[in-house]
């Protein structure tokens, strides 16, 4: 055999490895080594910016010395980082306009200025990237944002919740730096009614495809029939050679990423249509497992296009469940034929001490929490959440109504663009990003809309909502939309019949006027009811006075502690929830549990301390503040609750009964809720014992404790990965010497982190501290406060010390592990 063929038969097969390689889709994170400078530069985008900057400004620029700037990785929220703004002695509360929340110049948006800052990241190409399609995607910026590439502008963002993608093939420099600069603008006070943080608080992400065949944006659209059957529908480019026909092939992979289904079919091609979405033959999964609340199976559809020549061109895959939805006046809502009714949150997406930045694991946190209390809903008020939020939603079962808007207003929706202008293009960025989430159950297109008869076309919004449907259905057809309303008539004042838009919408959401869910419901027979906002203060009488087997169920507004919409400094926020801002459940998250949970005993002591009347765009907000701590003053005299969901409780002092209540379950105004009074209190324990059928099914003691006498550490991620992203959050807790959290005490907290993490954020219960979110120390409040760490890429020991000169100090000592393990 010839030398020349031999080596030729030699290196064929890693010729064909390597075009194979490179015909891939790459997807590569872009979070890591930004720079990050706050302020705008002088006169580069003036005032007022009605679009984006459309010349190149100087910050954007190749030649800038930016070596001053400040390292940041991504996500990234730079208005967390901004002190405190108290209201200026001349401000005085804006409640003109009840849907605004304007208590002072900054109370809606967390006593935090606005302002503008500026990312760059310098990168070389790679060479593997020669020839490929590049792509830099975006999934947000806060609140709007602009995106430049060695000085020219490759795209921008007028809602920070949406994202986009820039393609930059003919941008590129090969072998020198190229500068990647965002400019991020969280806009005036008043163009959002909460915190909304600011700056690159998702991931950036650059992807490389083949630059004649690929998949378009959120290319697919997967739906089934409920049973066994998968349809997909997959949106594909092809700009090579024109073929008769275009070659698909499609793989289902179970949860262990073992092929259940696959199939290969030509699809015809159309010269004219260089860009279409090709409908595939339905495929079929043997035996299913079908996607539920407590089952959430997850499939995962893998797609390939090929070129004419058969060789791979380019493959995306996507997540689903099989599931099936039912919705009926009669019943509510089914999953997979059993009724299900909603029991969920109504929150904005920021996370506490990380404001604005959508780790990951700071959501699962959350969502583990609201799960264990008995939650499985979540209302995405009032934009889009991030990516990741609802992938964990499908991992846990937890079900979503996916939101779009606050009100269709400008101001509330960036204010850059007029609303009218960026519907057309948000609505397509957002179905086909969440259409193949299980968890989502129904669209929400807007909150609060019809008390605006000067919405465009003067109609209480039914025209928008029109024209609005319609283009969500050319993206899904599989689910309902809807839109929140408050109040659910054409005014604040009572009226007799629901606002026109509450007759159009599929489902009628009504935000905590559910008394009107009965009359409405037997003038218009078709109606679908829905609370997308219940009143945690009214919390019980708001669920059980419902029909719970007509209704679709409900949202507790802010049922955790929030930063922004503030009723008044020095709180920095919402402080009406059952958890607080640093996620410590208060006692009344046990009487959501009692009736979220009603096959797991509950019952759970709250002291009353104080009664908060407060009132909010005409509904009672304010709260019983409660403790749930036996440290009082001898001999004062307290009132306090039981909150069960057994038959009676009996409440021992001491192990002296004071006396057995029964549950007043036939009351819906108090049903889980036994109020004891005039209770004296003595040092020693409090217990409450709750019965059912005269067995005891749970119990709650509270105790006195000692003095304060150190501090311990209680890490919540067994498994901390070294991806540079992963976060570990570290409760501190000060002890008696039995161990016992003393709630009485204060004093702050230092940390010192050594080795492969970081200290990203410290938080306690109290909305009203003043120290800020960010820093090395905390004080305690109720006896804890959290300090969150950020991993490293590099796996290995982390020792955290924690010290307070009043207590022994804590050192814990954790590890990394390698995310590909």
């Amino acid at each position: 055999m010839p030398k020349r063929l031999l080596l030729f038969l030699l290196l064929a097969p890693c010729s064909l490895l390597l075009l194979q390689a490179q015909a891939e889709r790459v997807t590569e994170s872009l979070n890591f080594g930004w720079l990050f400078q706050a302020g705008d530069t002088q006169d580069a985008c003036p005032e007022p910016v009605e679009r984006a900057c459309t010349e190149p400004v100087e910050r954007a620029s190749i030649g800038l010395d930016d070596s001053g700037w400040r390292k940041v990785d991504l996500p990234h929220d730079f208005q967390i980082e901004q002190p405190w703004v108290a209201p200026d002695p001349s401000e005085r509360p804006d409640n003109t306009d009840a849907a605004a929340n304007v208590k002072s110049r900054l109370s809606p948006r967390g006593f935090k200025e606005m302002g503008i800052g500026w990312y760059r990241k310098t990168f070389t190409p790679n060479d593997a990237w020669k020839g490929r399609r590049v792509l830099i995607d975006f999934e947000g910026i806060l609140y709007v944002g602009d995106a430049y590439l060695n000085g020219q502008l490759i795209g921008k963002t007028d809602y920070g919740y949406l994202g986009f993608e820039a393609d930059v093939t003919k941008l590129l420099r090969w072998g020198e730096p190229n500068v990647l600069a965002v400019r991020a603008d969280c806009r005036s006070a008043n163009n959002s009614r909460w915190y909304t943080g600011a700056g690159l608080y998702r991931d950036v992400r650059i992807i490389t495809t083949d630059p004649n065949v690929y998949f378009a944006r959120h290319p697919l659209r997967i739906t089934t029939n409920g049973r066994d059957s998968v349809f997909v529908q997959a949106e594909a480019n092809y700009l090579g050679p024109v073929p008769q026909k275009v070659t698909f092939s499609v793989r289902i992979l179970d949860r262990e990423g073992r092929v259940v289904a696959e199939q290969k079919s030509d699809e015809p091609f159309r010269g004219n249509q260089r860009k279409r979405e090709y409908q595939l033959p339905a495929i079929a999964i043997p035996n299913a497992h079908l996607w539920d609340t407590g089952d959430p199976y997850l499939y995962t559809a893998e797609v390939t296009v090929y070129h004419a020549d058969g060789t791979e061109s380019d493959r995306v895959r996507s997540r689903f469940g099989i599931r099936h939805l039912e919705f009926s006046p009669t019943f509510g809502m089914k999953l997979n034929g059993k009724k299900v009714l909603l029991k969920g949150i109504a929150n904005h997406h920021t996370l506490g001490a990380l404001g604005a930045a959508a780790y990951p694991r700071a959501i699962e946190k959350r969502l583990r929490l609201l799960k264990s209390f008995g939650f499985n809903h979540i209302r995405t008020s009032h934009n889009p959440y991030s990516e990741s939020l609802l992938d964990l939603c499908d991992s846990l079962g937890i079900l979503v109504v996916d939101e779009l808007y606050d009100k269709w207003l400008t101001q509330y929706c960036g204010g850059r663009v007029p609303w009218t202008e960026l519907w057309q293009h948000d609505i397509p960025e957002w179905i086909r990003r969440d259409r193949n989430h299980p968890s989502v159950v129904f669209w929400s297109l807007g909150n609060e809309l019809q008390t605006y008869p000067h919405l465009p076309f003067e109609d209480w919004g039914v025209t928008p909502y029109r024209l609005q449907k319609q283009l969500v259905h050319r993206y899904d057809d599989t689910r309902l939309i809807t839109v929140a309303m408050h109040p659910r008539g054409r005014s604040f004042e009572t009226d007799s019949l629901p606002a026109p838009l509450a007759l159009e919408t599929d489902i009628a959401s009504y935000n905590y006027r559910y008394m009107y869910f009965p009359g409405d419901g037997r003038r218009f027979p078709w109606m679908m009811f829905y609370q997308s906002e219940a009143s945690v203060s009214a919390m019980g009488p708001n669920f059980y006075e419902m029909d719970l087997d007509k209704v679709i169920g409900l949202a507790y507004w802010g049922a955790i502690d929030y930063l922004g919409e503030s009723q008044g400094w020095p709180a920095k926020g919402w402080a009406q929830g059952v958890f607080d801002i640093s996620l410590e459940p208060k006692p009344k998250a046990y009487l959501v549990k009692s009736i979220f949970k009603p096959e797991e005993p509950v019952v759970h002591i709250g002291i009353i301390d104080k009664k908060e009347d407060q009132m909010w765009n005409g509904v009672q907000t304010g709260n019983d503040g409660m403790s749930d701590h036996w440290n009082r003053r001898e001999g004062s005299l307290l009132s306090l609750m039981t909150y069960t969901n057994a038959e009676e409780v009996e409440l021992l002092l001491n192990g002296r009964s004071l006396g057995k209540k029964q549950n007043p379950t036939f009351d819906p105004k108090h049903r889980n809720q036994i109020r004891w009074d005039d209770i004296t209190y003595q040092p020693g324990r409090l217990e409450a014992v709750a019965y059912t059928d005269g067995k005891v099914v749970a119990r709650h003691r509270i105790e006195t404790t000692g003095k304060a006498k150190r501090l311990i550490a209680e890490p919540d991620n067994n498994e901390w990965r070294a991806d540079g992203i992963d976060l570990q959050h570290v409760r501190i807790v000060a002890t008696d010497q039995k161990g016992h959290r003393v709630p009485t005490t204060g004093g702050k907290v230092t940390f010192s982190v050594e080795g492969n993490a970081r200290i990203v954020g410290v938080i306690n219960g109290d909305i009203t501290s003043d120290e800020l979110t960010v820093g090395d120390s905390r004080s305690l409040y109720g006896g804890t406060c959290t300090v969150i760490l950020r991993s490293t890429r590099t796996p290995g020991p982390v020792t955290l010390i924690a010290t307070t000169p009043e207590l022994k100090s804590v050192k814990l000592n954790m590890n990394t592990i390698n995310p590909n393990n």
